[in-house]
């Protein structure tokens, strides 16, 4: 089955949102063998949703929508899409009392601009939102299929998965169904990753490999192309080993697994707790270890000491190794793991201490060099590392560069 994306909303257009909800649908879809053969954004005008609906299900008869099923002004999509099928728009009294219910559920009472969110185009079935009030739409008839979702990413994610999914599954091929997996790495470039696994478009074919750097790492993702599922699972798993056993120590789990995650795990096992001292990061990696759920059975706690006089006072970092040093240093660094460590009561501790920029730099120290510390029961280890990017991408490489430092330690 060929299908055709259309995300419909001017803030996609003018580059004020990301359209995530397309990546999500193609994967989801690719993985019940179902294509996505084209992805179209458009901005919230009736006429222009129309044109865009009509040449998607020409092409393919088939269509999903995402976006413009609110109660505002500017939500065009049920509408436009109903004209396409010739058919009216009716009053759904079970849905307004749904949406009556849930209002009620948050204290509140639904607007009268909320009404428009229980009409539906006759003959339509209703695929039921419980992450929030816009109803999704399953609408077949002369022109094709059109399936329309709401644009909030939780809603629309909802929706794809308990609604829209079971009604497509025996519609798909999954003798064509497109499978991937990923793979994690940090603390190496690139061009360094891409030595390393020289030859494996050669050595794990028909699988292809796909290189997808960003800031924390560059993942690798290799995927099976309309293989049996025995088969493609069989060779991405072989795959996988192939890549980790050349990636070594840089590769650290597989999937969408947050490296956080991952240390926590590893801590977890050992029965071991952590604590940080932040500098230039400024609470980034407490945020990264707290964004992980149950992370409070192993993170105690963190100081964030970006101004020296709080480095001493905070975690006992020595007066003089601050005037000798500099705040950007192994002593400092070292000083405020320890410090950290004995503060907190923690079995272990990171320390991070930088300059991010975009001032402040020397030609000793240049903006994007970090210092890093981890304390262990096994003792004290530090590195200095020097990263590129503005100053969110520095502070966001340095977190992440804390993190691989533990975990190495961990390791072993």
């Amino acid at each position: 089955m060929d299908l055709e994306l259309v995300t419909i909303g001017t803030e996609l257009l003018l580059g004020f949102t990301v359209d995530t909800n397309g990546a999500e649908i193609g994967r989801a879809l690719a993985a019940a063998g179902i294509r996505v053969v084209r992805r179209t954004s458009v901005g919230d005008d009736g006429a222009t949703v129309a044109a865009a609906v009509r040449e998607a299900l020409a092409r393919t008869g088939a269509v999903l929508c995402t976006g413009g099923l609110g109660p505002t002004r500017d939500d065009v999509t049920k509408r436009s899409v109903a004209g396409l099928f010739g058919r009216a728009l009716r009053f759904d009294d079970a849905i307004w009392a749904e949406l009556e219910a849930r209002f009620a559920r948050l204290g509140r009472r639904p607007a009268a601009a909320n009404r428009c969110q229980a009409e539906v185009p006759e003959g339509a079935v209703v695929l039921p939102n419980r992450w929030g009030t816009a109803p999704g739409i399953w609408l077949e008839g002369a022109p094709g299929l059109a399936i329309l979702l709401p644009g909030v990413p939780r809603e629309m994610r909802g929706l794809l998965e308990h609604e829209v999914l079971p009604r497509l599954a025996g519609r798909g091929d999954p003798s064509a169904a497109i499978r991937s997996r990923q793979l994690r790495t940090t603390g190496i470039a690139e061009s360094s990753l891409a030595e390393r696994v020289a030859g494996a478009e050669e050595a794990l074919a028909p699988l292809t490999l796909a290189y997808l750097p960003g800031v924390e790492g560059v993942d690798l993702r290799l995927t099976a192309w309309r293989l049996p599922a025995e088969e493609a699972e069989r060779r991405l798993a072989e795959g996988i080993a192939w890549l980790r056993a050349r990636a070594a120590r840089h590769a650290y789990a597989e999937g969408d697994q947050d490296l956080a995650a991952v240390l926590l795990g590893r801590l977890r096992a050992q029965g071991w707790t952590l604590g940080v001292a932040e500098s230039c990061t400024g609470g980034m990696l407490g945020a990264r270890i707290t964004g992980v759920a149950g992370s409070s059975d192993v993170f105690m706690g963190g100081t964030i000491a970006y101004a020296n006089r709080v480095k001493e006072a905070a975690l006992g970092v020595p007066a003089e190794t601050l005037a000798s040093h500099g705040a950007v240093s192994e002593p400092v660094a070292r000083a405020m793991a320890e410090g950290a460590r004995a503060r907190h009561g923690v079995d272990c501790a990171l320390a991070i201490t930088g300059i991010a920029g975009p001032g402040g730099g020397t030609a000793e120290k240049p903006v994007g060099t970090i210092w890093l510390a981890a304390a262990t029961p096994q003792g004290t280890s530090a590195e200095r590392i020097a990263v590129p990017g503005d100053r969110d991408e520095i502070r966001r490489r340095g977190a992440q560069a804390a993190l691989y430092l533990l975990w190495r330690e961990l390791d072993g």
